[in-house]
């Protein structure tokens, strides 16, 4: 639990306060000694029932005092919640890289599945795209609805040397926001020389995300942190998936060997970034695992949000119970007048 405005909660160390005034006014008034002029009369004052029923209002509206300070400090929880996600851009390493057999058959091959699979099981409201990136990046699909022309395009992928990471990303966020008309070729040497729009709040389109699977470390173009920042600008979650073991190998010049690690902390500080999820997985099943995963993001998604209303609920639903224990204090206390003067 968090809270938006914690500074009222120090007003809650004041709230023993009314209660101490209530037991000190309710015992002095005990020691007052009141002359009847009658037994009679004496036994018509008295409140027929529990003592409960004369302390329970004031308790009550002591309990919705002390919730009031506590919807004034706005308290948040994580909430899960349906999204509406309409576009969606998954954006693909095909570095060679991707060649290492370290995941069976291969890294690509692994990927290019767990990519069918998650595309086939999209809802039908929602609308992709397909980016690749390695030296550079390139739009492979346009966003669309066919599925068929998705899975074609997942086919279509074809590896090259180096991985620009920050490119695949400028692909994505140019194909997901068209109306920025954003300058890939200025953005991909000079980002920050770019007239981005002001910045939005976080996660702020609720309607587009992106989905980022990579398997190593960035060697060309722009920093994918900066490029992240941007997208967390235009409140634009990013998913990324890291892919891979930190034993892979692909063949190089001459016989040689090169060791390509998974580059988890850059993706991580992306997907924390943009406000999305991170995952890593070190083989085809733990992919498909990650983007099952990513496949319940797309209908319910954690979100921190304001729950004041709780705390005034409560504060309603106490006033109304104390109305009604002192409407039937009420009610006895004029039976056992009338019962008393009738006896």
């Amino acid at each position: 639990m968090g809270w938006l405005a914690p500074e009222m909660l120090w007003a809650l160390l004041g709230l023993p306060v009314p209660l101490f005034l209530y037991v000190w006014a309710w015992r002095r008034r005990k020691k007052i000694v009141i002359h009847f002029s009658s037994l009679r009369l004496l036994k018509a004052a008295q409140v027929p029932g529990h003592a409960w029923r004369i302390h329970m209002p004031a308790f009550l509206i002591w309990l919705i005092f002390g919730l009031g300070l506590i919807a004034l400090a706005r308290p948040t929880a994580e909430i899960s919640l349906p999204t509406d996600y309409r576009k969606l851009v998954i954006a693909m390493d095909v570095s060679r890289s991707m060649l290492a057999r370290d995941v069976e058959p291969s890294r690509i091959e692994a990927a290019q599945a767990a990519v069918r699979d998650f595309i086939g099981k999209l809802p039908n409201d929602v609308r992709a795209g397909i980016v690749s990136f390695a030296g550079t990046a390139q739009v492979v699909q346009t966003i669309t609805e066919d599925r068929e022309a998705l899975l074609a395009a997942v086919d279509r992928f074809e590896l090259q040397r180096a991985t620009a990471t920050g490119s695949g990303l400028l692909f994505s966020l140019s194909l997901l926001r068209p109306d920025l008309a954003i300058d890939l070729e200025q953005a991909i040497y000079a980002p920050s020389a770019v007239n981005w729009p002001a910045p939005s709040a976080p996660a702020s389109d609720r309607h587009a995300a992106i989905i980022l699977l990579s398997d190593g470390r960035r060697t060309t173009g722009p920093d994918p942190i900066e490029i992240a920042q941007r997208a967390a600008d235009l409140g634009i979650k990013v998913h990324t998936v890291a892919f891979g073991t930190e034993h892979g190998v692909i063949p190089g010049y001459e016989g040689y060997s090169f060791f390509v690690k998974v580059d988890q902390e850059t993706l991580k500080a992306v997907a924390q970034i943009t406000g999305g999820q991170y995952f890593y997985a070190a083989s085809a099943d733990e992919l498909k695992a990650a983007y099952s995963g990513l496949q319940s993001k797309l209908s319910l998604e954690t979100r921190r949000t304001e729950i004041s209303f709780v705390a005034l609920s409560a504060m309603l639903i106490l006033a109304l119970v104390a109305i009604l224990i002192s409407r039937a204090r009420i009610v006895l206390t004029g039976r056992g007048t009338r019962a008393n003067q009738a006896s």
